[in-house]
Parts: structure tokens; C-alpha cells; sequence
């Protein structure tokens, strides 16, 4: 979600206290849906409790808004984004003391029962009739402090005639006190409120997952105030262009560019690089990351809040409000599922006796029974879990993905598109040859050159303004100045209007010679792209740039087929002939050449046609356009380029081609375990459907079986914070496919 500007109305934050699941998600929607005229203008971060309010019409205050809430039994309160103040005791574990005070009543409920009735076989026929008092008070005890906090939102949703699971719940343990089950009673609402504190466990078990992101940060820096003066302060105290010292073994307190020093950094915390890299003078340096062996002097480039740390940590919170495809439907489901059961667990408490004739105490236990299964906090749970954790996982990885939606995309890939230059290539140019014309020299031909791309940031500019700096050529930048969309540039140098550009530049102006078309032939049939210079009169001479084949490429691309892409196709601007020759040396199954912006988009939008879901990789600003095209785009190396992290959908946070494979493997690994976690929630409520027709099952077995599952897709989503990472499972599959 974007920030506000200063001229817009502020977005509307609060501190939801009692939201823990998507449960609670959903009566909030109810709630504020009608409220705010639509879906689009609310988003809710689960992790920390987090309710945005996107300004439009109808105009909402703060106040209507906590009432709406206040509605659900749930509580509004104001947004911080300082550290939270500390929570009472009671809020902290109180869900705790009460589920563990149920479990105790309800234990010493039954060793009581079990001696009075002569063992525990028959305590498990725990009905009224026959017990002493003290022990029904002791089960009525347990019941209570089991339904403690979920008593007062089935309240809520019964006022509402909402059904969810605290109202079924309730009505199961009310029914089963009603016919005399005293024990299945206690044991339904002590099972359902450990079910539900576990739920709540595993969602602060992803909070603190992804807080532990934030936490690799040190909170204090070493602040060099003068010549001998080196001062301790607070990393949120630090301005923007502060000197500070960072000693061997400890980690950047700030983002910041090398002062003074060398040293190796270990940049996995924050890029999933399995090495260290080298840093010299100069070079980028990011708040987290490990200092090596060297001692060193930083300048800070960042805030303590506007760190590439802190980014990563906001985008992946962000990116729970952004729901997958399979949240959206388990939403829906439950949505028509729960009233379904209730109308079926009353047709199953009366069809029968009426048809039958008696036994009604019999089907209004199996009716119960079937109440305690129908309970959708398995489902409902299932899917979040499972998305957190995969976000979180890739997040650790150096894999920002904003949202399930674009995890799930990733792993139903069938194309991808790969832009040439700093994707399938270092993207690191460098001049191969230098060939005056027209009676011009060398230094002619590179001061004019290095005049005109002065003002240009192209990899290819690059590589003529740093060729020329090493020739120790000066130039002033060119007066007049004009980029070619697509061609190259034009300006004045010492009075005369000179051109720069691509070999269509050349033949647009009409100024190749034969001898020019087999010169220039000869250098784009060696795979180098041309830079041709001239101006009115004729063309001042040719240079020559050569960028290398990335080490991985080939077999990046190989794993990509092995993972069942059908097609993958490299886009680029340059030349046809530097193009299969970067074609040739990658194995990519299609080359499009000297493409402008425009005709990467129809290129993108033609795969697209062809093989449906598509990825587009690119540095995330040049082509902007085709990654919006895409049905995902993926912006490569894009840590420390805020433009490349905002545009595309995923954004790797190194320079390491050999994060795709691992990208759409992990996103299907994600999707195989929400899928399991699905099917296993229903295929466990179905079985328990039938055996409740078949008057086979008990209220105890279950609300176990319900916990059980609960617990189980728990686990299951668990799984993708602690399984094999980029380095365990990547770099083998490009191997095998090398």
C-alpha cells in the first residue's frame, strides 16, 4: 500500500487487541465492509494485529470505526509504530491461564469419577445422574474457564445470527450438559480453547520470525564526532551522513557506502548469499549484514526506519493483506460451510427420531457430535499459516515476494522471460575495441563519447565513461542534451551537434557506408554491441562493448526446464548478432532482439497468450513496462534500488540469477502444503461426518480429531520456516542441470 502523500487524507491505522486468525478477520469484513463501501479500502495484517483504513467515500472517522469493532467484542486502538508498551500480565497469558485451569478441573473431575466409578471406562459414562455435585461443579468449572474467552464473541455471533465456530462450540458444550455429559461438555471447550491457544501460538511463532529479521540490527552505533572522538548512540539517533566505525565480527548498525577500510561482509541475513563479499571503498554496505575481519569506517545513506532491513520487514508484513488465491476460497467456503453444518446438525438431531420413532437423546448427541466437527478452525487456519511461512522462508532466502498471491502465481509458471543485459549477463560492459573514422583518433572518439553519455546511467554508457577515464580522457558533459528513446543520444560538444547510438541509429541516419556495415558486421558477429558516434558530416568511428555470459546462466535456464517451463525466451535492446551469441552460450528457447520498451510489453503479452502464466525478469526500472505486463514480475538484483523493489512483484534482494529455480520450486512446495493442509481438514471432517450418521462417534473423540487437525496444518505450514534453504536445494539443481 502506498504512503500518503502530504496533500491526501492520512490512512487510518489501528491495533485490533483479540485478532489472532482469520476468523476474526472475517466478522471484522462484516462488520466494515458496509462501513466503507467496499472490500479494497480495508487490510489487515494477522501478524501484528494490524487494521489499515484506505480514506475515500463514504469519509470514516476513528471513532465510527472503533465502534464497528467494539461490535465484534473486539477492541480498536491507535496505531503505533514505536515499540508497543509492554502488555499486562493478563493479556500476555491469560488465554494461557484459563485453557491450563480448564485442563486442570477437568483432570481432577475425572481421577475423582474414575475412583468413585471403579476405573476409567466407566468415568467416560460421566452423565448426571449418580455423581455428586462437587464433582458436576468441578466439570461446569472446567467448562467455563474453557469457553472463557470464546463465550463472548459467540455472543456476538449469535445476536448477529452469524454462525462461526465459537457459536458452535458453545452450543455443543451447552447440549452436552443439557442430556447430562458433563465430562464431553468440559472436554469440548478445554480441547477447543487449547486449540485455539496453540492457533495463536503458531501465529506469533511467524511474528517473531519475521521480527527476528529485525532484530539482526544492532541498536547502537559507534559515531565518530571528531578526529579521537567516537561516541555510543542509538541507531534511531543516527542522521543521514554520519561516520560510523564498525569492528571486525559485528554487524552494519546502518545502511551506508564504505569510508575507510577493507573487509568481507557476510550479506546473508539480508541477500541469502552463501558466501562473503569483498568490500572496498565506495562500495554499499546494509544495516545487519556482518562485518568480517576487517575494522572499518561507514557513511550512513539511511534512517534506522528507511534501512533496506526495515524495507524488507515492512513489505513482508504488507504482504499479508495481499491474500493467495487459496485464502480467498477457504474464506468463501466457510463462509456458506458453517450455517450448512448447523442446519444439517439439526436435521440430524430430529429427522431420525421422527422417522425412526424415539432416540432422541441418542441423535441429539450425534447432532452435537457433528456441531464439534464442522468446526472450520482447521480450514480456516490452514492456509495463513502456511503463506506466512513461506513468505518468510523466502524472505530468508533474499526472495522479497509482496504477497501470497504472487507466491502462488510463481508456482503455476508455465513461460519466462528473461531481459539480456544484467540478468542472462554480468551487466558489466566493458570496451572490447575503439575504432576512429573519418580522420578522428582515439582520444577524438572517446572525449566525444564520453561528453554525450555523461548524463546516461545505460550499462553500455557505463562502459565508455569508465574506458575513458582509465584512457585519462576529460570531458565536459555535452551542452543541449537529448536521449533517443530506444536509439541512444544527441548533444552539442565544442560547437558541433555529434549523435551516440545503437547500429539503427547508424542506419536510420543514413550514414553507413559498406565499409562502415562490414566493420561494424565484424564487431556485433564477435557477440559485442556497437556504439557508433558521429554527426552531420559523417561517422567519427566505432566502439566495440562486451558484456559477459553470467557462470550460471546456462544451467539456470536448464533448471528452469527441468522444472517444466515450456519456454523460456531472452528480450533484449541490443543487436541480433549479440544476441545469439548470449542465445547460443544460455540455451534459451526463443531470442527477441533490438527491442524498445514497447515491443518487450508485445513480447511479454505474446508468450503470455501462448502458454498462459508467465514471468518477466528484468532490473525492475527499464523494464517497467514488460514486468507490469507479466503475470509476475521479477526484478533482478534489485537490494539497494527502491525503484526495482516497488515496481515488481518479487524482488531479489542480490544479484544472483540462481534465485529462479529456487523461486518456483519453494512457491510449489508452499502450494502442495496448503493444498495438503485442505484436503486433510476436510477429509478428516468428512470421516467424522459419516461416523456421526452412523451414530459411531463421541463428543470427546471429536473435538480430539478437531485439535488434532488443527494442530496437524499447524505443523505442516511450520515446516516451510525450518526447510531446506536456497543453498541446500539450488545450487544442486543447477549442477544436475549443468
Amino acid at each position: 500500500m502506498a504512503a500518503e502523500s502530504k496533500n491526501e487524507p492520512a490512512l487510518l491505522r489501528f491495533k485490533i487487541r483479540g485478532m489472532d486468525c482469520a476468523e476474526e478477520v472475517t466478522a471484522l469484513k462484516r462488520e466494515l465492509v458496509p462501513l466503507c463501501g467496499g472490500e479494497e479500502r480495508i487490510a489487515f495484517d494477522v501478524l501484528r494485529g494490524k487494521m489499515t483504513i484506505v480514506p475515500g467515500d463514504p469519509p470514516l472517522t476513528a471513532e465510527a470505526i472503533r465502534e464497528a469493532v467494539a461490535r465484534t467484542g473486539m477492541e480498536a486502538l491507535p496505531w503505533s509504530e514505536a515499540a508497543p508498551a509492554r502488555a499486562s500480565h493478563w493479556e500476555q497469558h491469560g488465554r494461557l491461564w484459563m485453557c491450563a485451569t480448564s485442563g486442570l478441573l477437568l483432570l481432577a473431575g475425572f481421577v475423582v469419577q474414575a475412583v468413585l466409578r471403579g476405573g476409567v471406562v466407566q468415568a467416560l459414562g460421566g452423565r448426571a445422574q449418580g455423581l455428586p455435585w462437587w464433582i458436576v461443579l468441578l466439570y461446569l468449572g472446567a467448562a467455563i474457564s474453557g469457553a472463557w474467552f470464546i463465550l463472548p464473541r459467540a455472543l456476538v455471533s449469535l445476536r448477529k445470527l452469524r454462525p462461526d465456530m465459537n457459536l458452535l462450540m458453545t452450543i455443543a458444550a451447552a447440549g452436552a450438559m443439557g442430556i447430562g455429559e458433563w465430562f464431553e461438555a468440559a472436554t469440548v471447550t478445554f480441547l477447543f480453547s487449547l486449540a485455539l491457544l496453540l492457533e495463536s501460538w503458531s501465529v506469533g511463532r511467524a511474528r517473531r520470525a519475521i521480527q527476528a529479521l529485525v532484530a539482526i540490527a544492532p541498536p547502537m552505533a559507534r559515531v565518530r564526532s571528531g578526529p579521537e572522538t567516537i561516541t555510543e548512540s542509538a541507531v534511531a539517533e543516527v542522521p543521514v551522513g554520519a561516520t560510523v566505525l564498525v569492528r571486525p565480527g559485528e554487524r552494519m548498525p546502518l545502511d551506508g557506502v564504505l569510508l575507510a577500510g577493507t573487509t568481507e561482509v557476510d550479506q546473508s541475513p539480508i541477500t541469502g548469499e552463501s558466501r562473503p563479499v569483498p568490500k572496498v571503498a565506495g562500495d554499499q554496505l546494509f544495516a545487519g549484514t556482518i562485518n568480517g575481519d576487517g575494522a572499518i569506517e561507514l557513511r550512513t545513506t539511511s534512517t534506522a526506519e528507511d534501512t533496506q532491513l526495515a524495507r524488507i520487514v515492512r513489505m513482508v508484513e504488507e504482504a499479508q493483506s495481499r491474500r493467495a488465491p487459496s485464502e480467498q476460497w477457504v474464506e468463501r467456503f466457510a463462509r456458506i460451510y458453517t450455517p450448512v453444518m448447523l442446519v444439517l446438525a439439526v436435521l440430524l438431531a430430529t429427522v431420525p427420531p421422527l422417522i425412526a420413532g424415539g432416540g432422541w437423546g441418542r441423535w441429539l448427541y450425534q447432532a452435537l457430535v457433528l456441531l464439534v466437527i464442522a468446526c472450520p478452525c482447521a480450514l480456516v487456519i490452514s492456509t495463513p499459516v502456511s503463506v506466512v511461512s513461506g513468505l518468510t522462508a523466502a524472505a530468508r532466502a533474499g526472495i522479497l515476494i509482496k504477497g501470497g498471491a504472487f507466491l502462488e502465481t510463481a508456482a503455476h509458471l508455465k513461460g519466462m522471460a528473461l531481459d539480456k543485459t544484467g540478468t542472462l549477463t554480468h551487466g558489466r560492459p566493458r570496451v572490447q575495441k575503439v575504432l576512429p573514422l573519418n580522420e578522428h583518433t582515439e582520444g577524438d572518439l572517446l572525449r566525444i563519447a564520453a561528453a554525450l553519455e555523461s548524463n546516461s546511467t545505460h550499462p553500455l554508457a557505463r562502459a565508455v565513461l569508465d574506458y575513458a577515464a582509465k584512457a585519462l580522457v576529460e570531458a565536459k558533459p555535452a551542452e543541449s542534451f537529448q536521449a533517443l528513446q530506444g536509439l541512444g543520444a544527441e548533444g552539442v560538444v565544442d560547437g558541433t551537434r555529434y549523435w551516440i547510438g545503437s547500429h539503427r541509429l547508424l542506419e536510420q541516419r543514413g550514414q553507413e557506408t559498406p565499409e562502415i556495415h562490414r566493420q561494424a558486421a565484424e564487431l556485433e558477429d564477435a557477440g559485442h554491441s556497437l556504439v557508433a558516434i558521429g554527426n552531420d558530416r559523417h561517422v567519427c568511428g566505432l566502439i566495440s562493448v562486451g558484456d559477459g555470459v553470467r557462470e550460471q546462466a546456462a544451467g539456470v535456464v536448464r533448471a528452469l526446464h527441468d522444472l517444466g517451463l515450456s519456454r523460456v525466451v531472452m528480450l533484449t535492446g541490443d543487436n541480433k548478432h549479440t544476441a545469439e551469441a548470449v542465445g547460443a552460450a544460455t540455451g534459451v528457447d526463443e531470442i527477441k532482439a533490438e527491442l524498445l520498451p514497447g515491443d518487450k510489453v508485445k513480447a511479454v503479452e505474446d508468450l503470455a497468450r501462448r502458454l498462459g502464466v508467465v514471468a518477466m525478469v528484468g532490473d525492475g526500472v527499464n523494464d517497467a513496462p514488460a514486468l507490469a505486463a507479466s503475470s509476475l514480475g521479477i526484478a533482478m538484483g534489485g537490494i539497494g534500488t527502491a525503484a526495482a523493489v516497488e515496481t515488481a512483484d518479487v524482488a531479489l534482494m542480490a544479484d544472483d540469477l540462481g534465485r529462479l529455480p529456487w523461486l518456483v520450486q519453494h512457491a510449489r512446495r508452499t502450494l502442495r502444503v496448503i493444498r495438503q493442509n485442505i484436503y486433510f481438514a476436510l477429509g478428516v471432517k468428512a470421516l467424522f461426518l459419516v461416523l456421526a450418521a452412523a451414530n459411531l462417534a463421541t463428543l470427546w473423540m471429536a473435538i480430539a480429531a478437531d485439535m488434532g487437525a488443527s494442530l496437524a496444518v499447524v505443523a505442516n505450514g511450520l515446516r516451510l520456516l525450518r526447510g531446506k534453504g536456497y543453498g541446500e536445494t539450488n545450487q544442486s539443481a543447477i549442477r544436475r542441470s549443468t
